[in-house]
């Protein structure tokens, strides 16, 4: 087993070893919420380190066309085996920093839970990057951030919401809703963050 969170080897041995502790086993409840809310009106999604596709569901459901992106073979094959017919989700298996250049600029969201924080930290400009490039004009960034701490080491490393804004704001971005979620699950409750930025119309 590599030691490199950069290899798609370090998370497909997580997965066949059947640590995959970052999965809760179902839909983030606090994207549930936003769903159902009817403020974000159906539009192209793509969400970057998918896993099993919970989220992704989530919101096929609701008439989001969507892109679900994982590096681990495994967690597309369990995507796929868990497809749902009423919830169509295109699930692939690739890098996030080595997406089709045909992706930039056409997503309406771009979704983000446990994948920031399972990158190397020194890769987090570019994880940025990937994002404003990957947001069509009016786009919005649905980023719920965690772990929000001190901790040492990782993955999971600790994240900083306000240097990620910082480096989105950057491209253009405007900050419109950062919040402590109430309805996180309770391991992770106060330490995540909910935050949300939209590109320029043009």
């Amino acid at each position: 087993m590599t030691d490199d969170v950069n290899s798609p080897e370090f998370w497909r041995s997580i997965y066949q070893a059947g640590t995959t502790h970052w999965d809760i086993g179902g839909a983030t409840p606090v994207f549930c919420r936003l769903a159902d809310s009817g403020i974000y009106p159906p539009g192209k999604m793509i969400v970057l380190g998918a896993g099993r596709g919970y989220d992704a569901r989530t919101f096929a459901r609701k008439g989001f066309t969507v892109t679900a992106v994982d590096f681990a073979a495994e967690a597309v094959r369990d995507m796929q085996m868990m497809a749902d017919p009423e919830a169509p989700v295109a699930a692939i298996r690739a890098d996030i920093f080595k997406l089709p250049p045909f992706f930039k600029g056409t997503f309406d969201y771009v979704l983000e839970y446990v994948t920031y924080c399972a990158i190397d930290p020194s890769r987090r400009q570019d994880y940025a990057d990937v994002v404003a490039e990957l947001l069509a004009p009016g786009g919005q960034f649905i980023g719920l951030l965690f772990p929000v701490d001190n901790r040492s080491g990782g993955p999971p490393f600790a994240v900083n919401p306000k240097a990620l804004i910082e480096m989105l704001e950057a491209w253009g971005l405007t900050l419109v809703l950062r919040e402590t979620p109430e309805d996180s699950i309770n391991p992770r409750a106060g330490r995540e963050e909910l935050v949300v930025l939209k590109r320029r119309n043009t």
